[in-house]
């Protein structure tokens, strides 16, 4: 099975814990979540750009901004459940059917040939060429992995910033863990100097999931590992899914506090 067609989701909601209703602070003239749909518009490959979210107010302006919207629940507790919870219509949107039209054996092949691609509402700087590569990945790779996730490789001085999330990769590029603490530790060396001895990997926060392997989430064991470390992908790791990666030049800024949304405004000006 091949991969015909992919669909951007991008999950939002307003009551954010940290930062609430930050997917629409300004930046730069515009609604954050704005910013973050128009580049994923711009991205060549994907079939459609659809907002998830539980917000009315969200749905009227996506739609106002000429944006597919889907409803969910309230209570997603992640990005990934809440795209999940609709993933038979992201795959409909992708083809520009009707979900309820499919049979059985119809809908297990809508969702093995299609790429849902998970990009969070709040990285207004998000580089669309990404989203693109994202596609392409999934294009190109024999078999289809069942998640492909962007990587890039991190400087000395964030190795030990358990606010930026590490990738353990395998010599062949699977991501083997994800963690907020410095993986691999080397032993025997300072922790200054581990740089020097293996190659840290950051993790940009961003999904590309098989269809059927999203529509599965709620079907996922708990992970143990997922509670620890506050971190949804290692609850496909405890499950067996392979996550395949791809480097990338650098990671977009994410809006999770005051500060970082002050910075976003700085960038704003100097971009625009």
């Amino acid at each position: 099975m091949t991969i015909q067609r992919s669909v951007v989701a991008v999950p939002a909601r307003l009551a954010s814990s940290r930062l609430p209703g930050k997917v629409l602070a300004e930046i730069g003239g515009l609604p954050m979540i704005q910013r973050v749909l128009d580049r994923c518009a711009q991205a060549d490959g994907p079939d459609a750009v659809v907002l998830c979210t539980d917000s009315n107010r969200l749905h009227d302006l996506a739609t106002g901004w000429g944006y597919s919207v889907l409803m969910t629940s309230q209570n997603c507790s992640s990005g990934s459940e809440r795209i999940a919870s609709v993933a038979d219509q992201l795959v409909a949107l992708a083809w520009g059917e009707h979900a309820e039209h499919w049979n059985a054996s119809h809908r297990h092949q809508r969702l093995q040939s299609t790429a849902v691609i998970n990009v969070q509402g709040d990285q207004p700087f998000l580089d669309s060429a990404v989203v693109s590569q994202m596609v392409d990945e999934f294009a190109q790779r024999d078999p289809v992995p069942a998640v492909v996730t962007p990587v890039y490789r991190l400087n000395p001085d964030t190795i030990h910033n358990p606010a930026v999330v590490k990738t353990l990769l395998a010599h062949d590029g699977r991501a083997l863990y994800f963690s907020r603490s410095a993986v691999p530790h080397v032993r025997d060396v300072d922790p200054s100097d581990w740089h020097q001895h293996a190659d840290y990997w950051g993790h940009v926060g961003m999904y590309g999931f098989r269809g059927d392997v999203l529509a599965g989430w709620d079907q996922l064991p708990v992970s143990p590992l997922e509670d620890l470390e506050r971190l949804e992908q290692l609850r496909l790791i405890e499950a067996g899914h392979t996550i395949a990666t791809f480097s990338v030049e650098g990671t977009s800024l994410s809006v999770d506090t005051p500060e970082q949304l002050g910075e976003a405004r700085r960038l704003a000006v100097g971009a625009d």
